[in-house]
């Protein structure tokens, strides 16, 4: 998920700072340090993805060389304990690609710092996290001193002003945030807090035993231990001052929580067992926090007045738009929906008839249960035809952006994530009103919070919602299990049969892995010969490439995927499979490129998948397609709908 980030220091000699050596490694050059009589060389860093200077209008040109512009700082500054310079640094969105982040933090430091009259040393980072996913950043150096044609004037106190900061961290928040929803990414920074007090919690790396065994032994060490203390020594402040942040933040991830939730939370947001005590005790003795009784081993449970008052409002909406009925649709635009959808030759199963008069009964509040292939975008699609058909406008959202394309391809439904509709609301834009009915899809995913505000927003509108999902499947992401306690409080419609699978047996097992019978549904597919055992994982993966390439030799037009747990063996069945295709004449040259996972081979004929959602391209995270022609310059992909596009050029 995207995160908050945004951390301001000054590099100076009363740290023992080079800011020549700073520059050095922020930009894994090697420079020459005129004032030491030496070079730092950190060429062999990994990572920098994106290297410059950025000058104000009338600076000397000649300060592009980042070696001269440093050297020149550090002859400047005479003081012992001289200040060199400030650096921001600023966690830039993992779901964005290299090009697009680099891209936004050009676009935050020319407007935030180079048009104010500083030179921006910028250097933008994609190193990889403990967890194998990118951990994009930025530094930025940033000059303190008037300049002009002529060179340096006095330093700038207004720079320093604590006013300016604020609007700094404010201002990042909600430029990264306008760039997500235009790219139609599912992620926000949170900056909530920072809204309501002009503080925030602010995320660490994590720093283990070798990294403080070797503080003090170079300037990457040091400087992440001491971000590391000085980041939690400042958020074990605010929660000391005010505990309400640490209590909205534990609460994101979970709707209760125990003593033991808080102490980690408070060891991860302190420095030193002073402080982590003093943390603790805010936290537990914050008049927010109720405590509920004891949970099944025995451990008190907590939460918090506004969870609870969250949970309220979710239910006052829900509670709302169900004892109205608004948007009937007449018996014979349902009736006339039916019957094209017969003409087409879909006909409905009698679970799926009963949901489709569910939702198109009139009440402001619909709910459909059912288990993944059991038909429900289909039905939908039904439902989207008698709705229009009785003059309502249907819309559809879903919390990532491959879902929402989903329920768009499966029932027509013009859909988007639920993200980019709430940014389009703050803008005043997309609101809904009573002739609107939102289909809100795995609504089982999205978090209580979440629900609430636009069940909210849709109960005042006086809209029609519907909800459909699975509550057995993955919770969300944020507190809470919102939709399975509305479809306990509300009922609603159930589809539970499977009707993807043709065999009786086939259904029986997807229904077995719904709801949690694995053990079930593999002993079927074992029964029928459809689990096949290798004596070593080698002969595993040389078995499965047999069988895939036989079947796809066999049936070319049908659709097959091979899963696996773990990047390393992606890899590895993707290039054996691969050779395979290479061998029959399936694929033209090779082309080697960077993409968002490092460097691949890619060559026409190749499947590829797209993994981030790209408003301009029309694809999603997840989108599907076939490379056409590639080359080092561009490539063409024929999407799995049959647009042909071009995203490398």
């Amino acid at each position: 998920m995207a995160i908050y980030h945004l951390h301001v220091k000054v590099i100076g000699r009363k740290c023992g700072s080079s800011a020549v050596a700073s520059a050095a490694y922020r930009s894994a050059t090697r420079l020459r340090d005129d004032r030491l009589g030496r070079s730092h060389d950190f060429s062999a860093k990994r990572g920098v993805v994106h290297s410059e200077v950025m000058l104000p209008e009338n600076a000397p040109e000649a300060w592009k060389d980042r070696e001269r512009l440093w050297n020149d700082v550090e002859a400047l500054e005479v003081r012992k304990d001289a200040q060199l310079a400030r650096e921001v640094e600023f966690a830039l969105p993992r779901e964005m690609t290299e090009r697009q982040g680099i891209e936004l933090a050009r676009d935050f430091v020319r407007s935030e710092f180079v048009d104010r009259g500083m030179i921006a040393d910028l250097n933008v980072h994609w190193d990889m996290a403990e967890d194998g996913m990118p951990k994009p950043h930025a530094h930025v150096m940033l000059t303190m001193r008037s300049v002009d044609e002529k060179g340096f004037g006095p330093k700038v106190r207004e720079w320093n002003r604590t006013e300016l900061l604020e609007r700094w961290r404010e201002r990042w928040a909600e430029l990264a945030n306008e760039r997500l929803a235009e790219l139609d990414v599912d992620a926000r920074i949170d900056h909530r807090s920072l809204e309501a007090q002009g503080i925030v919690l602010e995320p660490q790396s994590q720093i283990g035993a070798p990294a403080h065994r070797i503080e003090g032994a170079g300037i990457e060490a040091s400087d992440r231990v001491e971000m590391h203390r000085e980041i939690a020594r400042g958020n074990g402040e605010r929660i000391i001052a005010d505990p309400a942040l640490a209590l909205d933040a534990i609460t994101h991830q979970q709707s209760t929580f125990s003593r033991r939730d808080m102490a980690m939370f408070a060891h991860r947001h302190s420095d030193g067992s002073d402080q982590f005590n003093a943390v603790m005790g805010a936290i537990q003795e914050a008049p927010d926090v109720v405590q509920l009784g004891k949970d099944g081993r025995g451990e008190d449970r907590f939460t918090t007045r506004q969870m609870i008052e969250t949970e309220q409002r979710l239910h006052g909406a829900a509670d709302l738009m169900a004892a109205k009925e608004r948007h009937e649709v007449g018996d014979r635009d349902r009736e006339a929906a039916l019957a094209r959808a017969e003409a087409r030759g879909l006909v409905l199963s009698g679970e799926q008839a009963d949901a489709l008069a569910h939702v198109t009964d009139g009440r402001d509040l619909g709910v459909v249960v059912g288990y993944a292939g059991t038909g429900k975008s289909a039905m939908l699609g039904v439902a989207r035809e008698a709705w229009e058909a009785a003059g309502y406008e249907v819309r559809g959202v879903a919390l990532s952006g491959i879902a929402a394309e989903n329920l768009e391809s499966g029932s027509g439904i013009s859909s988007r994530t639920i993200a980019s509709l709430e940014h389009g609301w703050k803008q005043g834009r997309d609101v809904l009103t009573a002739h609107d009915v939102l289909v809100i899809d795995e609504a089982g995913m999205v978090g209580t919070r979440q629900l609430e505000r636009v069940l909210s927003h849709a109960a005042e509108a006086g809209a029609k919602v519907v909800l459909v999902g699975d509550p057995h499947q993955l919770q969300s992401i944020e507190a809470g299990a919102a939709f399975r306690s509305i479809h306990q409080r509300h009922g609603g419609a159930e589809i539970s049969e499977v009707r993807r699978q043709r065999e009786d047996w086939q259904r029986d097992a997807t229904r077995d892995l719904a709801t949690g019978r694995t053990a079930d549904a593999l002993h079927a597919y074992d029964k029928h010969a459809m689990v096949h055992a290798a004596a070593t994982r080698e002969q595993a993966r040389d078995d499965l490439i047999d069988r895939w390439d036989r079947d796809r030799q066999a049936s070319p037009g049908r659709s097959r995927i091979i899963l696996t747990h773990t990047n390393d063996e992606v890899r590895a069945l993707n290039e054996a499979a691969r050779a395979r295709m290479r061998d029959a004449g399936n694929l033209g040259d090779e082309v080697r490129l960077v993409v968002e996972r490092g460097e691949r081979s890619f060559a026409s004929g190749d499947r590829v998948m797209f993994l981030q959602n790209e408003r301009g391209l029309g694809v999603k995270n997840g989108t599907l397609g076939a490379i056409e022609e590639v080359s080092t310059q561009s490539m063409s992909v024929r999407i799995d709908d049959g647009r042909s596009i071009v995203p490398l050029e």
